[in-house]
C-alpha cells in the first residue's frame, strides 16, 4: 500500500484498503472557520446530536473575517464561540490567540504524522507535508464528523511526483507546485492523493513542504503528502500534543501515475491570471506592472517566507506606484518575526503588516483590489474576482518574487536587484 491507503486503512480499521473502496474511518481531528462553522454547527443542531464525539478534536479557528471587519462576520464569529463555550472545546482560538487555520495547527503540534484529518476548508491537504492524511470536507461532512468522530472516504487514487537535484537560487516549495500544476493542470490530480518525493523534497525544509501539500488541491488534488523523515521528526517532536506514528510507501505500491521533474530546469514561477496552471518563468513577466504586494496566507505567511521577503527588500522602498502588505500567519510568527526585526524592515520600505488574518486571499478584506488592478500575491489561488473586483487580476509567486515585484512596481526577480 502506499502511505495514504495505509493511514486510511488504520482509520477505518481494516488491514488493507484499495483505490475506489468506501470506508468509514475515524478522523484525529475536525477543523472549521468562521466561514464554514457556523454552516457545520447549524447541520450539527439539525441531526439532533445530544453532544461532540471528543471536546478535544474540535478546532474552531475563526480566520478568514477577523478581526471581524463587519457585522456579519462578528454575528458570524459569535456562532462559534457561542458553540464552542457550550461544548467545552479546548480547540477554540479567538482573537489574539488564533492564526490562520492552516499555519496555526501544525505550529500548535495540533495536527501529526498519520493522522486522519478532515477541515471544512478546501486548504486542508496543508498537512499532508507532517506524513498524514488530510484533506477538504463540506460543512454537513463536518457535523456528522463532530458528533460522530467519522466521516467516509472513497480511498483515492495516489500519483507520484519525484523532483531530482537541488533547487536554484530563490526557488522554493511554491515554485515547485506551481511548475506542477503548470504541468498537470488544475484537474490534472482530480480526487487522488499527490505524494511528493525526491531528492529536492528530501531537503526540502517543513516551511516549503507544508506550502506544496496546502496547493494540492489547486490540481484536484484529494491531499498531498510528503513520507515522513528526519526533517519531520524535528519539527514535530517539540510540538506534539499527543502519539503520532510514521508510515511509509511499499516499494510495490502502485500509482495512478509517476512524473518527474528537473529542479535544475525550475527558476522561480508565478501563476498568470486567471488560474494556478497559467504559469511562466517569473523573468518572462518583466512587462506586467502591480498595483498590490500581498505577502501572507496559509500558503507562505510563515516565519522563513517573511524571511525571504525581508532579505530582498532590505534597505530599499516599495514603488511608488505599489501598495504591499504583509501577513504573518499566526501570532507567534508574529512574535518571532518582531523580535528579528522583520517587521521594521517591512515597515521601514514603507509596507503595511496586518494582524494574522486570511484577509485579502480570498478578498475578505486588508487589501480588496479595485477594478482594473493587478496584485502579485504569494496566496494559492487566482480565479477570476477571488481578491475583489471581477475585472481585476491576481498572480501567484514565491515571497522573494513578491518582494522584488513590490520594489519594482512590476513583477521582478531577486537577481534583478542584484541579490
Amino acid at each position: 500500500m502506499t502511505i495514504t491507503e495505509k493511514i486510511l486503512a488504520a482509520a477505518a480499521d481494516k488491514k488493507f484498503v484499495a483505490p475506489g473502496e468506501l470506508i468509514d474511518a475515524g478522523v484525529s481531528l475536525v477543523l472549521a472557520n468562521d466561514i464554514t462553522a457556523p454552516i457545520a454547527i447549524t447541520e450539527f443542531k439539525k441531526i439532533g446530536a445530544k453532544g461532540v464525539f471528543d471536546k478535544n478534536k474540535i478546532a474552531l479557528i475563526p480566520d478568514h473575517f477577523v478581526p471581524q471587519k463587519d457585522i456579519k462576520a462578528a454575528e458570524q464569529c459569535k456562532v462559534l464561540k457561542e458553540f464552542a463555550r457550550q461544548h467545552e472545546l479546548s480547540l477554540y482560538f479567538e482573537v489574539g490567540r488564533m492564526g490562520v487555520e492552516h499555519a496555526l495547527l501544525p505550529e500548535q503540534g495540533l495536527v501529526l504524522p498519520g493522522d486522519c484529518i478532515i477541515g471544512a476548508d478546501s486548504h486542508t491537504c496543508t498537512y499532508g507535508a507532517l506524513g498524514a492524511f488530510s484533506t477538504g470536507v463540506g460543512s454537513t461532512d463536518a457535523a456528522a464528523a463532530m458528533a460522530t468522530g467519522r466521516c467516509w472516504f472513497k480511498v483515492p487514487e495516489s500519483m507520484k511526483f519525484i523532483y531530482h537535484g537541488k533547487l536554484n537560487k530563490w526557488v522554493g516549495g511554491k515554485d515547485l507546485i506551481l511548475h506542477t500544476i503548470g504541468d498537470i493542470g488544475v484537474d490534472g490530480a482530480l480526487y487522488m492523493a499527490m505524494e511528493f518525493t525526491g531528492e529536492a523534497i528530501a531537503s526540502l525544509p517543513m516551511y516549503g513542504r507544508l506550502t506544496m501539500c496546502n496547493m494540492a488541491i489547486e490540481a484536484g488534488g484529494k491531499s498531498g503528502i510528503i513520507v515522513p523523515d528526519d526533517i519531520t521528526k524535528e519539527y514535530v517532536s517539540g510540538r506534539a500534543k499527543r502519539p503520532y506514528k510514521f508510515y511509509d510507501s511499499d516499494k510495490d505500491s502502485r500509482y495512478a501515475d509517476v512524473r518527474e521533474y528537473d529542479c535544475s530546469k525550475i527558476g522561480p514561477t508565478v501563476a498568470c491570471p486567471h488560474l494556478p496552471s497559467n504559469t511562466r518563468p517569473a523573468k518572462e513577466l518583466s512587462a506586467i506592472s502591480i498595483d498590490q504586494v500581498v505577502v501572507g496566507s496559509c500558503t507562505n505567511g510563515r516565519l522563513e517566507d517573511l524571511r525571504e521577503a525581508a532579505a530582498v527588500i532590505k534597505g530599499r522602498k516599495v514603488n511608488s506606484n505599489v501598495r504591499m502588505i504583509v501577513i504573518p500567519a499566526t501570532q507567534e510568527i508574529y512574535k518571532n518575526a518582531m523580535a528579528e526585526g522583520l517587521l521594521e524592515t517591512f515597515i521601514d520600505a514603507e509596507a503595511v503588516v496586518s494582524t494574522p488574518t486570511c484577509g485579502p486571499c480570498l478578498g475578505g478584506y486588508m487589501g480588496i483590489l479595485a477594478e482594473g488592478e493587478r496584485a502579485l500575491a504569494t496566496t494559492n489561488r487566482n480565479f477570476v474576482g477571488r481578491m475583489g473586483h471581477t475585472g481585476s487580476e491576481v498572480y501567484l509567486a514565491n515571497p522573494a518574487v513578491a518582494a522584488a515585484t513590490a520594489v519594482l512596481g512590476r513583477i521582478g526577480t531577486p537577481e534583478e536587484l542584484g541579490l
